[in-house]
């Protein structure tokens, strides 16, 4: 079933009221990943918080095998998370798309939301700094796909089932 849709790229903003939206594309868990970063014009014309997807979650990073081959993924992700969001401000607030539990992260916290700053200086995948380094990493210990893995991402995908 396909739903009409109006596409977002890298750059982007969307406006509503006083809110305003960045997309930044942010590709690693899978190719087409964006993060929003948000602007309450109420408050400052600072962002105040980032919904980051499963790029970047509370204790970890989102796994990169899942939608594309894994060292290519981890490459890509590395550049979102060193090249974008560890640019924003150490303030800035972050709420990912999953926390402990979910099956697209290897260590991840039950806390919902983090920050920049807490996120550089606490998450192990974070301090692999240098790129091949952070593949490495990214490379081992893969957990198994979740059951049912190839209809979720059709179905993600718009291809139904």
């Amino acid at each position: 079933m396909n739903f009409p849709f109006k596409g977002v790229a890298d750059g982007d903003e969307v406006v509503a009221g006083n809110v305003v939206i960045r997309v930044l594309h942010t590709p690693g868990h899978t190719p087409e990943h964006i993060s929003l970063i948000v602007t309450d014009k109420t408050r400052s014309s600072d962002p105040w918080f980032v919904l980051t997807g499963h790029t970047l979650m509370v204790g970890d990073v989102g796994r990169t095998e899942l939608a594309s081959e894994a060292e290519i993924g981890a490459s890509d992700l590395y550049d979102s998370l060193f090249k974008k969001l560890l640019l924003l401000e150490d303030h800035i607030e972050v709420f990912p798309g999953a926390f402990s539990g979910s099956v697209c992260g290897r260590s991840l916290s039950g806390k919902p939301s983090s920050t920049i700053g807490f996120e550089r200086r606490f998450n192990k995948a974070l301090q692999k700094t240098k790129k091949e380094d952070f593949v490495k990493y990214m490379l081992e210990e893969i957990p198994p796909k979740p059951e049912g893995f190839e209809i979720i991402r059709k179905t993600n995908m718009g291809y139904g089932v």
